[in-house]
């Protein structure tokens, strides 16, 4: 994705954001001078913990198809994680938009609330995994929806209008996507890692190859380790 791509995605986000009377915490606003300087005094778990910025294309160059805006707006830490106490949690908010695939994938730990919060219906494709962590592709996956328990045939398709929302636990492989328009979610999970959490059915990246043709406004999570 060329850098000025992004750039006005954050800009059309944070309006999208707002319109829906979500505001994003202050630090979402610094400049990469000052996230630079920030992040090495009073500010380095916005760097650790992996908060803020995030837009991916997945490595597959057509964002408009395969493609997802995230903001992280808190999370604890991988040793918390692994000694039972302390911050567990992580908070998402994100915007799929109109047929714009997150494509199927799994986590190995985390267990996450996916949140409808506003605008058009989101849908997600779910499958339940085998012993080996692959999809099964016959087996009947159970999810649970604001607490009411939810059966659907392999490859069923949930669709969460908004204040609906869907737990799924670690393993359960899903995709999901905006139906209508596009969609502000929010993300309620254990610690999340999209370092090494992320199992993905096709062999995809994560993140996004940036191309620079002109500066950052602000720094995704993925810029971090170059640029700070």
């Amino acid at each position: 994705m060329e850098r000025s791509q992004i750039n006005e995605i954050l800009s059309e986000s944070d309006r999208f954001i707002r319109s829906f009377g979500y505001v994003m915490p202050p630090f979402a606003y610094w400049s990469p001078e000052e996230m630079r300087i920030r992040t090495g005094t009073d500010a380095g778990d916005i760097r650790a913990n992996r908060l803020g910025w995030d837009i991916t294309d997945y490595g597959q160059g057509k964002f408009e198809e395969l493609g997802l805006f995230l903001f992280t707006v808190r999370n604890g830490s991988a040793a918390d994680l692994a000694q039972g106490r302390g911050m567990l949690y992580a908070e998402k908010i994100m915007i799929s938009r109109d047929r714009q695939l997150s494509p199927m994938h799994r986590h190995n730990i985390k267990a996450e609330d996916i949140i409808n919060r506003g605008g058009a219906t989101l849908v997600l494709e779910l499958f339940a995994s085998r012993e080996d962590g692959s999809i099964d592709p016959a087996a009947p996956v159970e999810v649970l929806t604001d607490g009411v328990r939810r059966r659907l045939d392999a490859g069923g398709r949930l669709r969460l209008d908004p204040g609906e929302s869907v737990t799924l636990m670690p393993g359960v492989w899903h995709a999901f996507w905006g139906e209508g328009g596009d969609v502000l979610i929010g993300e309620v999970s254990t610690v999340n890692d999209d370092l090494t959490d992320n199992v993905f059915r096709e062999p995809i990246g994560r993140f996004s190859t940036i191309i620079e043709d002109e500066k950052p406004r602000h720094l995704l999570v993925s810029d971090y380790d170059a640029w700070l």
